[in-house]
């Protein structure tokens, strides 16, 4: 298994419970997809994953080693970070931000390799290289964001609402552009409050409620699942 979490708790101080015994599994290939409303605690677990946050019970393993909690280490182990809202270098380049990306590695042979791959992903960041990631549209900006996280080459690419905030014909070049990443060989982690597109490309899925795994399965199953419908997908919901 190329990521195992069993059992975390995550708190916020001593009073905020953020995650409740959390446990599943990303096997190598997978798409796995989390939904849960917002609040439910799926940043949190991104940040937990790449070491910004400790478990204070629960372990965490990646390629069968513990993860530590030091986020420079687990990029170096092969785990990228694509965070809600981007979170780019707004006073540097596009061409800049994509270096950053790849800042670790020494294969440069295979460096260029991958960035004439998101330039053919993400055709407009070659067209903006000299640009300022700060002054691109927000559509460019997650196409930027997820580019540098594949800069690094990760064994297991995070998506945090890949998403939020775009128009929807841009959700959907998203979901395009990471159902073609995982066509690749990729394995993703998947964050998303749209459940619906979610769960249409996801392997598995899992749903967390208030901090806790409260369902788990085939992402077709799910989709399909008439208390997933209520809860995420608005079918079945009556009007007061």
């Amino acid at each position: 298994m190329l990521l195992s979490v069993d059992g975390i708790n995550v708190y916020y101080g001593e009073g905020v419970h953020a995650l409740r015994d959390v446990s599943f599994t990303v096997a190598e290939g997978e798409i796995v997809s989390i939904i849960g409303a917002n609040g439910a605690g799926k940043s949190t677990l991104m940040w937990t994953l790449i070491g910004l946050l400790k478990p204070r019970t629960g372990n965490i393993t990646f390629c069968d080693k513990a993860v530590k909690p030091v986020p420079h280490q687990a990029v170096a182990n092969g785990m990228a970070l694509v965070p809600e809202r981007r979170r780019l270098f707004p006073n540097l380049t596009v061409r800049e931000n994509l270096l950053l990306g790849s800042y670790l590695r020494r294969d440069n042979a295979k460096v260029t390799e991958d960035q004439e791959y998101v330039f053919g992903l993400f055709p407009i960041l070659k067209e903006r290289l000299k640009q300022y990631a700060g002054t691109l549209s927000g559509g460019q900006q997650q196409m930027l964001a997820i580019a540098r996280g594949l800069m690094s080459h990760p064994k297991l690419l995070l998506l945090d609402e890949p998403s939020l905030g775009l128009a929807p014909v841009l959700v959907q070049q998203m979901f395009d552009a990471i159902q073609d990443i995982a066509s690749k060989g990729m394995t993703i982690l998947l964050v998303e409050q749209n459940a619906l597109k979610s769960l249409k490309i996801a392997d598995r899925a899992y749903v967390l409620e208030v901090g806790k795994i409260v369902q788990e399965g085939k992402g077709e199953d799910l989709l399909h699942d008439p208390s997933v419908q209520q809860a995420y997908l608005g079918i079945g919901k009556k009007c007061d």
